[in-house]
């Protein structure tokens, strides 16, 4: 589910506007007081709007962007929502960062294992059958196994503590999706 987009910029206390309106009336109206009043209301509505615009660019950035812009900014770029929840405000902003990043490795093992370690902080060891390569002989052998398979490996020192259901989904999203996985959660050793 998309968030909701922030509730906007209302009105800041003391923000003038950088092109008040009073100060572009026609010459018969700048000398009259109930004018400039009511045209001075419309400076209030206007100043953040001014703000937002003068300050754009920081809104693309998610590590500039204001805090209840943040999870929309996240929305935008598919970030995983686990990423934008019970982190603080500087790991928010690198999580979401880093999303376009880990997109583009999407599907790979190393994607796999970029996305564990960003969303569920374990480090995994992921490996899969594929492979590429190229020949100069045509009919040469094809790389990997006839059969694709991912296996994801997580070590922990409680693999109780481990949330499955979680990474399962994990990986579920970011694996290619013909190709089924294994997942293995052991105590840390030697392989």
């Amino acid at each position: 589910m998309t968030p909701a987009p922030p509730a906007g910029r209302a009105a800041v206390e003391g923000l003038l506007s950088p092109h008040p309106l009073g100060e572009r009336l026609p010459g018969p109206y700048l000398d009259d007081d109930l004018t400039r009043r009511l045209v001075a209301a419309f400076d209030d509505i206007l100043a953040p709007v001014f703000c937002v615009l003068d300050c754009l660019d920081a809104y693309w950035n998610p590590r500039l962007a204001p805090t209840d812009f943040l999870p929309w900014l996240a929305s935008w770029v598919a970030a995983d929502p686990a990423l934008t929840e019970r982190q603080p405000l500087d790991a928010r902003r690198e999580a979401v960062a880093g999303t376009t990043r880990r997109h583009a490795r999407r599907g790979t093992a190393r994607g796999l294992a970029d996305e564990i370690q960003a969303v569920l902080g374990l480090t995994a060891e992921v490996s899969d059958t594929g492979g590429a390569t190229w020949s100069a002989t045509p009919g040469g052998d094809l790389p990997g196994s006839p059969e694709p398979c991912v296996r994801v490996r997580i070590r922990a020192a409680d693999p109780a503590a481990v949330p499955l259901r979680r990474l399962a989904a994990l990986i579920e999203a970011n694996r290619p999706a013909h190709v089924p996985y294994t997942l293995e959660v052991i105590p840390p050793g030697p392989p």
